[in-house]
């Protein structure tokens, strides 16, 4: 490769969107994140990916959002997952290490199946409910939801003097026929996104705390801005375990651009 210039690949999971650029020696510097995801000037995305094959594992990735913070990412990991089949570097399934550590995940056609981390420690709130699924999320209901000013209501959180120094990502819900509507503000993006994977998962654990449920299996469809996201997981007495997230994962395009940009 021309070291004056970067392969990357453009993916979507239910419309949140990565940069994904593999086999690089070291990750970019923020400022060069930032200008890759700028809708205007850059390649457009919620965030940049960085993977490479791993010793022990099938491969590592490391996941940084649009403003250069880095974090984990659902979608993003799921996304990760298809590019390595793409690459030759897996088949239909793969352990791979992100940045809150090992996951697992599997690939049946355009879907991927991501095993999340166990969760047990679940703030609930007059308002509603904060947890972390790899990322931190704070939960709320609200009706028409396609109606409500999201930006403007959870930035109200988001900054909000409790949550502006670490960020937090702000989901809004409307459960309709048993399917759960949601819309998601990002924080490092800080903006609403099409979807979120750790939004979702966080979504479908508090939904099922809200419902009061006694299940010991539960599975929900979740409806984000772009699409069907698919949330399962076991409640034992101490914590949600065996938490899994799927959905359609789309190589949009590929190309090169300029190292300076």
């Amino acid at each position: 490769m021309n070291k004056n210039e970067i392969q990357f690949y453009k993916y979507q999971g239910t419309g949140n969107d990565f940069i994904i650029i593999d086999d690089l020696q070291e990750y970019l510097p923020t400022q060069d994140i930032t200008k890759l995801c700028d809708r205007k000037y850059g390649i457009g995305a919620d965030g940049v990916i960085f993977m490479n094959k791993a010793e022990n594992v099938n491969f590592k990735m490391m996941y940084f959002n649009a403003d250069g913070s880095e974090s984990f990412c659902g979608n993003g990991s799921r996304c990760a997952v298809k590019h390595a089949q793409y690459l030759g570097w897996i088949s239909n399934e793969c352990i791979f290490t992100s940045n809150d550590g090992e996951h697992y995940a599997e690939i049946d056609e355009e879907s991927v199946k991501l095993k999340m981390h166990d969760v047990d420690f679940i703030v609930a709130e007059d308002m509603g409910y904060i947890l972390n699924t790899g990322s931190p999320h704070y939960i709320a209901y609200t009706e028409e939801i396609n109606e409500l000013d999201l930006v403007k209501a959870a930035q109200e959180i988001r900054f909000s003097d409790r949550f502006k120094d670490v960020g937090i990502n702000v989901n809004y819900l409307e459960p309709k026929n048993g399917i759960l509507h949601i819309r998601t503000y990002e924080r490092g993006v800080e903006d609403e996104t099409l979807s979120c994977g750790t939004g979702a998962t966080a979504s479908a654990i508090a939904h099922y705390l809200e419902q009061n449920s006694t299940q010991k299996s539960f599975k929900q469809k979740l409806q984000t801005k772009g699409g069907s996201l698919y949330v399962s997981f076991e409640k034992t007495k101490e914590r949600f375990q065996n938490i899994t997230l799927s959905g359609p994962v789309t190589l949009v395009f590929q190309g090169k651009i300029a190292t300076k940009i």
